[in-house]
């Protein structure tokens, strides 16, 4: 997917109008708000400095949080802003919108070098609405177009698509990020002829958020190792009790299909031979969604494939984890969407961190090329402190499975082919 990026443009002195992802994390400590993890902005960092060292006149939309076309003091991207220019090493100006005269005359005094980052677009409704007076607005802003946020690169948003699209009607040109570019590289090209053994660990809650892409993989995988609480579906496809596990009754048929696909067409199918169950408790405790805290108790490693009624399986259990690291070791290709088991919880993280290791080990001692799907998994491997240790870590949740599955993602069709 040869697709126009930055390293193509000539910028200098032009204003770059450049979609990021800074949808970082926040909490409020001594009433500000303190960014909690800034990979995000990290990983935007190499474009922006490539664009500062060609005399680009930088200007970068973003959206922060759900605001719901209001505007939220605690969304703002007020903080963001001081964050990027401490991991800069210089100034960003800031704009308490983005739109309007005042921020089209803050963009035109811009020098070559210089940074400017607009207020939260979904602030406007007309963000997610991909409304075209609203891309028309913020096209205003722009000479050039780039787009570096893949994480947001499934949504068809005005800051996403909608800009872009007015850009190139009037001859202006749209390009990937260096980011962008990584992205498309690992989760697109390296994985349409992965090296072989080609193994795909998934986890995660749902089997139904995964069956595109299972589908999809079939076609190209050696062995799919199954784990977290869509385990449980695929057990009961198969016969077995799941006592008070996370499962989707309406999805057995789905999960069946898939063992019958991998059967037929040789894939080695793992699902987990042990796992760690905890009897769940109701307690008067409510969480941030008014809904009643479930208490695990008394996490024990269950060695049967059935799981008593009154209990949950949590995550992988210990001869699970090593078969799987057998499996993983002797991979080429490896591609991970998914933790293991409850990770959050110190007590069901050994599952996840065990695959971690593997993952590792395997990109380490094997030079095996490793990609994580984004989300929960890279969560899970920056906890671990490996984040740093694979081949690559996908910025898209969300963004990340669909391109998987193979859909198009409207803010990646919008530019310009190479």
């Amino acid at each position: 997917m040869a697709k126009l990026t930055v390293k193509d443009l000539n910028v200098r002195g032009k204003r770059v109008l450049m979609r990021v992802d800074y949808n970082v994390p926040m909490e409020e400590a001594q009433g500000q708000m303190v960014i909690n993890d800034a990979t995000r902005i990290q990983e935007t960092l190499p474009t922006l400095e490539y664009l500062i060292a060609q005399g680009a006149r930088v200007i970068l939309m973003a959206h922060l949080g759900r605001p719901k076309g209001q505007r939220e003091p605690s969304m703002s991207l007020r903080p963001v802003a001081a964050k990027l220019a401490e991991m800069l090493g210089r100034p960003v100006a800031f704009t308490d919108d983005c739109i309007g005269e005042k921020v089209e005359k803050t963009a035109e005094i811009l020098q070559p070098g210089d940074v400017l980052l607009l207020e939260n677009v979904r602030y406007y409704n007309e963000e997610e609405a991909n409304d075209a007076a609203f891309a028309e607005k913020l096209a205003k802003l722009a000479d050039v177009y780039v787009n570096d946020a893949f994480g947001a690169a499934h949504r068809a948003h005005a800051s996403t698509e909608g800009v872009a699209r007015i850009i190139a009607k009037r001859g202006g040109q749209c390009a990937a990020g260096l980011l962008m570019e990584r992205e498309l590289k690992f989760l697109g090209d390296e994985l349409e002829n992965p090296a072989k053994p080609f193994v795909v660990i998934l986890g995660g809650a749902k089997v139904s958020d995964k069956i595109k892409v299972i589908d999809r993989l079939l076609e190209k995988a050696d062995t799919i190792l199954i784990g977290g609480a869509m385990t449980y579906t695929f057990r009961l496809a198969l016969g077995r009790k799941v006592g008070k596990s996370l499962v989707e009754p309406d999805c057995v048929e789905v999960a069946r299909a898939a063992l019958e696909k991998a059967k037929a067409r040789g894939v080695q199918f793992l699902l987990p031979v042990d796992n760690i169950v905890a009897t769940p408790v109701k307690t008067d405790k409510l969480n941030k969604k008014g809904k009643a805290i479930i208490e695990l108790n008394n996490p024990r490693v269950n060695s049967s494939l059935d799981i008593p009624d009154d209990e949950e399986g949590v995550d992988i259990g210990p001869e699970t984890i090593k078969q799987y690291a057998e499996v993983i070791h002797g991979a080429k290709t490896v591609l991970w969407n998914g933790p293991m088991g409850i990770f959050e919880d110190p007590r069901f993280a050994p599952g996840t961190f065990g695959v971690a290791r593997a993952v590792v080990e395997a990109t380490q001692q094997n030079g095996a090329k490793t990609i994580i799907g984004g989300g929960d998994s890279v969560k899970a491997l920056n906890k671990a402190k490996l984040g740093d240790k694979v081949t690559f870590m996908s910025t898209g949740g969300g963004a990340s499975l669909e391109f998987l599955e193979g859909a198009v993602l409207p803010g990646v069709a919008v530019l310009n082919d190479n």
